[in-house]
């Protein structure tokens, strides 16, 4: 953004640009859109398939098959993680494992407990309102709550009784375990294959950046390096691949501070060169040192044996805490969830359903962070879910043709719900839908046109209740964590150039602050992307937000340029 002109004699004023509406219009389009495919959209696809064939045909063999949606839930947490190195996924995927048992646990004792549906309703919307806050304050995701919820909700509403639960429990914990191991399997072939892709990303977002340094490419390369440090400070012990690959991270953060021409510039087809080299299966292209790289290496290590202390963990666990505290922002999605998904399934009661767990799952899956983000998903959550059921109708009689076909076609929706989700929710549904009604099969056959009118009726008030629950549950504290991120990142950004500016500061702390700050500015775009897409709050402070992002932007490429000529480009101009 260039300075505005001015008349003469009246002083010069930098006028911000005018920002968007604070709250996003609805768009049916944009909601619809296919984006591009994942790069990694087969790891989960494959993952999944993998973990629930070998449960799926031990139960085909011993003649068991209305046990699959006990094995099912273990195997599903094999979509879990697969952005994570694999120390780092070892214990999420253990405690994913762990989270799908207890919520199962309830709903089967509550389910041999009770028959009153007013009751399974309850406890079905309270649960599914647990697991959404804990998914996202964990972050834990994608496939996030909505997995945990289709579990425990079906649950509810199969017969149950007290003696079974302790062998359900058992089939789960054990297709969960061969999940983790399916999950954890690549470690054997690639064990730094995350941190590879995490690192190929963000040269990918830099040269991005380096070609056209606007305002979006800079926040989008801040994000793709933020998280590859991330995955690299979490991947364990350095091995000479992934020191390489932190001097590749290096040499993208460099290109995002300070991006554009200039002496010193580093080179958008060479990052994208080694983009692909990383990327690939050969070895990690490691670039010349350059004057503070040496430096930038030691803080990592440094700020990686910080991580690993006592006090560290002690500070991870507090800041969780806070995320789940009584002032937590994520507080108002809860109740939103709760709402939502209890309307829902008492719409779905009152209208003669007999088990409304699909309403449940609709109305949990558009509870989503803002508005326009619930809007979108509910578009995309019907149009999916019917067309689903024409798919199910078309395929529901090659699937009755024996127990093998029945198991061969959950697996193939399984794979193809994964393979296609990454282009667009909606189109993924359209697997997912006939997946889900299939596994009602395993207990014994339904009526068709039973199946497919309580799927439509369960999609069609699931949706509303739950965008209903969205317009009328506000997240009001989006606009506090936004004034909270703004707080920080000034923060973050005074450490940031008093380190900087101190001689006498180790690697360690400059390279941290620089690092912190990156991180505040990502969530602090986090924070105000959601905050946007809200309504009925107090006014945002934009002008506040997008001068805090410059500045940050600012401080970056000068503490870069004091790292040496890797680094060295002009100044980050205005906007």
């Amino acid at each position: 953004m260039s300075d505005t002109p001015v008349r003469p004699g009246r002083p010069s004023v930098r006028r911000l640009p005018q920002l968007p509406p604070a709250v996003r219009g609805l768009s049916p389009a944009s909601a619809l859109r296919l984006s591009p495919p994942s790069d990694t959209w087969f790891k989960p696809a494959l993952s999944v398939v993998v973990a629930s064939a070998v449960p799926h045909l031990t139960l085909l063999a011993l003649g068991r098959l209305d046990l699959v949606i006990y094995s099912m839930a273990g195997s599903l947490c094999a979509l879990y993680g697969h952005g994570l190195p694999y120390a780092r996924r070892a214990r999420a995927l253990a405690g994913v494992v762990l989270g799908m048992a207890a919520g199962l646990a309830v709903s089967l004792v509550t389910a041999s407990l009770t028959g009153s549906t007013a009751v399974l309703i309850a406890v079905g919307a309270l649960l599914a309102a647990v697991q959404k806050v804990l998914c996202d304050a964990t972050r834990i995701g994608p496939p996030a709550h909505v997995i945990f919820t289709f579990v425990s909700s079906a649950a509810l509403f199969a017969p149950q009784r007290l003696g079974q639960i302790p062998g359900h429990l058992a089939l789960t914990l054990g297709a969960g375990a061969f999940a983790w191991l399916v999950a954890l399997a690549p470690a054997l072939v690639r064990r730094e294959g995350p941190e590879r892709r995490a690192v190929a990303r963000a040269l990918e977002a830099a040269a991005v950046c380096a070609a056209d340094p606007g305002p979006r490419n800079r926040r989008a390369a801040a994000a793709a390096v933020h998280a590859a440090w991330r995955c690299l400070l979490a991947s364990g012990r350095p091995t000479p691949v992934r020191r390489s690959l932190e001097r590749l991270v290096v040499q993208a953060e460099a290109a995002f501070v300070a991006p554009g021409p200039g002496a010193g510039a580093v080179d958008p087809d060479r990052l994208r060169t080694w983009a692909a080299l990383t990327r690939g299966r050969g070895p990690v292209p490691t670039p010349a040192p350059a004057p503070g790289t040496a430096d930038e290496l030691y803080g990592i290590d440094a700020e990686r044996t910080a991580l690993r202390a006592r006090e560290a963990r002690r500070t991870s666990r507090r800041a969780l805490l806070r995320r789940l505290g009584p002032g937590s922002p994520l507080l108002p999605v809860a109740v939103r969830t709760l709402f939502g998904c209890a309307l829902a399934g008492y719409f779905c009661a009152a209208l003669g359903v007999g088990r409304p767990y699909w309403a449940i799952v609709t109305a949990a899956s558009l509870c989503q962070a803002n508005l326009t983000l619930s809007w979108n998903r509910a578009l995309q959550r019907t149009l999916g879910n019917l067309l689903g059921v024409l798919v199910f109708a078309a395929v529901l009689p090659v699937s009755r043709i024996s127990p093998l076909a029945l198991v061969c076609c959950c697996l193939f929706f399984g794979f193809a719900a994964e393979a296609l989700i990454t282009r667009n929710y909606w189109l993924g549904s359209v697997a997912v839908t006939p997946m889900a009604l299939l596994v009602l099969e395993f207990g014994g056959a339904h009526p068709a046109g039973e199946l497919i009118g309580d799927r439509v009726l369960d999609t069609v008030l699931g949706a509303a209740a739950g965008f209903l629950a969205a317009t009328l549950v506000t997240n009001r504290r989006a606009a506090g964590r936004v004034e909270r991120a703004l707080d920080a990142t000034d923060r973050a950004r005074a450490a940031a150039e008093r380190t900087g500016a101190d001689p006498a500061a180790a690697s360690a702390d400059r390279d941290r602050s620089r690092r912190t700050l990156t991180a505040s500015l990502v969530e602090l775009r986090e924070a105000g992307d959601t905050a946007a897409g809200e309504w009925w709050q107090r006014a945002l402070p934009e002008q506040r937000l997008l001068a805090a992002e410059r500045a940050g932007h600012r401080t970056l490429a000068a503490t870069a340029q004091r790292r040496g000529p890797t680094a060295h480009a002009p100044s980050i101009g205005a906007e």
